[in-house]
């Protein structure tokens, strides 16, 4: 999906980016963390998961029309010439084609496509996709090693929070993990900007507690949310 497709559906205007923006600099001057922020439509393409239940469901209905079989063959000899046998296994063929296409399609539809997809494919999928881009944007290499991601992946209505290793020494995984799960419920309500401000609060709060400021410092990372658009996958 294109950053202008998922803006307008997540109904974030240009003075919510501000809003998120001027929340993650308040949390930053409290903290010697750092605090990114990145969001996604969807973590993985699900092309296996979707082409698979296509094909499972077309030869659901096929097999439901096995026992019209007689009468499919009846109605195809009498619209074409001849007498083959040939005309009901094409006939089978272009059916079972032609509904892999179509439900293929259907799959693809965002309210039907989380369905589809099996829970621990989608939470697999966006623990990737957040891992990913913790290292792409630089979030694991900062002087102190005191940067945190905040993920957020829209399709599968879940949150990841990675901690770099200065953090994560002190502060365990389990806090960010019930922090991520109470901000995807907020999330899944269809509060975006909401639940960033959600997210950056708790999380600055936490490293405020564990890691106060010890004055100015260089901003390595962007105070931002930002989009990442949809590419080939991996």
């Amino acid at each position: 999906m294109k950053y202008s497709s998922l803006i307008k559906k997540l109904k974030l205007s240009q003075e919510d980016f501000d809003e998120i923006k001027e929340a993650v600099v308040r949390a930053e001057e409290k903290t010697s963390g750092e605090i990114a922020l990145a969001m996604s439509a969807e973590s993985s393409s699900y092309a296996f998961w979707e082409l698979l239940t296509a094909s499972v469901t077309s030869m659901v209905f096929l097999l439901c029309l096995l026992p019209l079989a007689d009468q499919i063959d009846t109605w195809l000899k009498s619209l074409f010439w001849g007498n083959s046998s040939w005309y009901l296994v094409a006939f089978f063929i272009l059916a079972a084609s032609l509904m892999i296409l179509v439900f293929y399609l259907l799959y693809n539809i965002p309210a039907i496509d989380s369905l589809v997809i099996p829970s621990g494919a989608k939470r697999a999928a966006v623990t990737r996709r957040a891992m990913r881009h913790f290292a792409e944007s630089g979030v694991y290499c900062t002087s102190g090693h005191s940067g945190i991601l905040i993920y957020f992946s829209c399709l599968e209505r879940q949150v990841r929070i990675l901690a770099d290793e200065g953090i994560s020494n002190k502060i365990s995984h389990d806090m960010w993990n019930l922090i991520a799960d109470g901000i995807a419920e907020n999330m899944a309500k269809g509060n975006v900007k909401e639940a960033c401000l959600d997210a950056i609060q708790k999380c600055g709060e936490l490293l405020a507690e564990n890691f106060p400021s010890q004055g100015p410092r260089k901003n390595e990372l962007c105070d931002g949310l930002v989009i990442l658009e949809d590419e080939k996958w991996a």
